[in-house]
This record gives C-alpha cells, structure tokens and sequence, in this order.
C-alpha cells in the first residue's frame, strides 16, 4: 500500500518540512504533486518525477527529481516551485493569522504532465503551512502616512 507523509504535518510556512513516499516497487516510477488554492480561488501547482529506490521509498530530501517543475535534490522544491494555473497570478497570503494555506499532496504512477478528473492517485496527504505562529498577536499600526502590522510573540 502507497502512503506519502508530511511531517511536521502542520508547520509555519518558513520551517521545512519532510516529505516521503513509502509502499512503491523498487524503481518505480512515480509523479508527486503538490497543489493549493489561494484565498482568490487561484490555483497553483508543482509537480516532480522520482525513481523509487530499492526499499521502493521516495524522499525529495535524499532522491533527485528527474523532471518536472524543477530537477535535482531539492527537500522544500515542491512548496518552493508552486506555479500559478493562470499565467501572471503571485501566490500571497492575505490572512495572516486566521488560516493556514492547505497544500495538497499527492503521487501518481509514472509520469504524468497533467492529471485531469479521471487520474487518481496512489497516496495522497494535506500539509497546513502557518504565516503566525500560535499566541502571536497583529497590532495594526496606522500613525501619519505610516501603515503596518506589527506581531508581537506571545
């Protein structure tokens, strides 16, 4: 049976995370994907093939992505390489404090460019990544033309 893992499953955005994939045959080839949608509904996506080793394991710490939206050991490439789905969007986080995004990850069997409906996955998991940590409190600060926030640790 695939399982893929996060952990920490729940993180502030700026803390790396581990991401493995337990249950392949060795050598198999395997598409993992990782997707969100932001608080405007855009979507965006990241995508890397792998060759499982001989433990039938795939870790984008320790495992070169063969392809996709980047190449090579990247542990964080794919959070770091999200792409918008629409061409010019940035990917931004509006509330802070109130919710974190939702990144969904997911492995697919072989190589696949793009996944429609009907694909599904061997394994898939949810990753929530923070921007405030717990107990930290937004002071809005508005004085003369000045505007900010300023968070303050708990």
């Amino acid at each position: 049976m695939v399982e893929v893992t996060v952990t920490p499953q729940s993180s502030l955005a700026d803390r790396p995370v581990q991401v493995q994939v337990r249950g392949l045959s060795p050598s198999q080839l395997v598409t993992l994907r990782a997707s969100l949608t932001d608080e405007q509904g855009e979507r965006f996506q990241a995508r890397a093939f792998f060759r499982a080793d001989g433990a039938g394991e795939v870790d984008p710490g320790r495992h070169a992505a063969l392809g996709g939206s980047y190449a090579g050991v990247w542990p964080m490439g794919l959070f770091w390489f999200l792409q918008p789905d629409t061409l010019f969007r940035r990917l931004v986080k509006r509330d802070v404090a109130g919710s974190p995004f939702r990144v969904r990850l997911e492995v697919f069997d072989g190589l696949c460019l793009v996944t429609g409906p009907q694909d599904q996955p061997l394994a898939s998991c949810e990753a929530e990544r923070w921007y405030v940590g717990p107990g930290v409190q937004r002071v809005p600060i508005r004085e003369g033309r000045v505007r900010g926030a300023l968070f303050l640790p708990p």
